[in-house]
């Protein structure tokens, strides 16, 4: 099974450092495989140099895409992490 869904970053500092690490291990711990991507470039989304070397900023739009089982529970999850801001202490 496969699914996508486009999301909005809302956290302040996109996803760099500190939010990166906890998107990636979020995105780990759902155990389906899943992707992220910005305009062309699509990177594995378990991956911190992946996740980071897309560049994404305070309100862009990312395309997640996940494979396995429980791809819509991973997804959510992803969502709502992506629609955290995550650099307000």
């Amino acid at each position: 099974m496969s699914a996508t869904r486009t999301v909005t970053v809302a956290s302040s500092q996109g996803l760099h450092a500190r939010p990166a690490k906890l998107f990636v291990e979020a995105a780990q711990g759902t155990g389906a495989q899943v992707s992220i991507a910005k305009g062309d470039k699509s990177v594995n989304a378990a991956s911190i140099l992946g996740v980071m070397s897309l560049g994404v900023e305070k309100g862009d739009e990312v395309l997640l895409s996940a494979e396995g089982d429980g791809v819509e529970a991973a997804l959510d999850t992803l969502e709502e992490f992506l629609k955290t801001d995550h650099d307000e202490a």
